[in-house]
């Protein structure tokens, strides 16, 4: 995943920086790790509360 430059801050002391861009690894699971997951199963749709 690419991520452009940007500006950032130095928390100690509040002065702005510039942050490089870079790229960063983004993560998949594999079959093995989605076969130990159930999948989701779809929520039902919401009703709208009964008023008294």
């Amino acid at each position: 995943v690419a991520r452009a430059a940007r500006t950032g801050r130095n928390p100690q002391t509040g002065k702005a920086i510039k942050i490089a861009a870079k790229t960063n690894g983004k993560f998949t699971p594999g079959k093995a790790l989605k076969d130990l997951h159930p999948k989701p199963v779809k929520a039902a749709a919401k009703t709208p509360a009964k008023k008294k």
